[in-house]
């Protein structure tokens, strides 16, 4: 697996498994950037999730404006599947910054 098609599999949720173990061996910088993002991205997509269930159980009435919440990780992970494909290390907005200097053990 070539470190382009590793880079673009990490925004895709589970995908990101088939990515972190498919290409260790031909992983560079620019791969392991995007695991990072898409590992962050991931984590971030899973707590507001929870967050979202957790309001509408309090407040059932805000159904339908978090219903439309989850687009923001979709284009999220459009953006980032785009770097990818263009080869640049571009974070992701809002927070792409947040996930640079994390998850360490992709490095190795």
């Amino acid at each position: 697996m070539t470190p382009k098609v590793q880079s673009i599999l990490s925004y895709i949720g589970i995908l990101w498994l088939v990515a972190y173990f498919g290409g260790k061996e031909e992983r560079n910088d620019l791969s392991r950037y995007h695991l990072k993002q898409g590992l962050g991205l991931l984590v971030a997509s899973l707590i507001f999730n929870i967050l979202v269930v957790i309001l509408l159980t309090l407040i059932p009435s805000l159904a339908t404006i978090l219903s439309y919440s989850g687009i923001i990780f979709l284009i999220l992970m459009i953006l980032g599947i785009i770097a990818a494909a263009n080869e640049a290390k571009k974070p992701l907005p809002v927070i792409g910054k947040l996930f640079e200097g994390k998850f360490e053990f992709i490095d190795k």
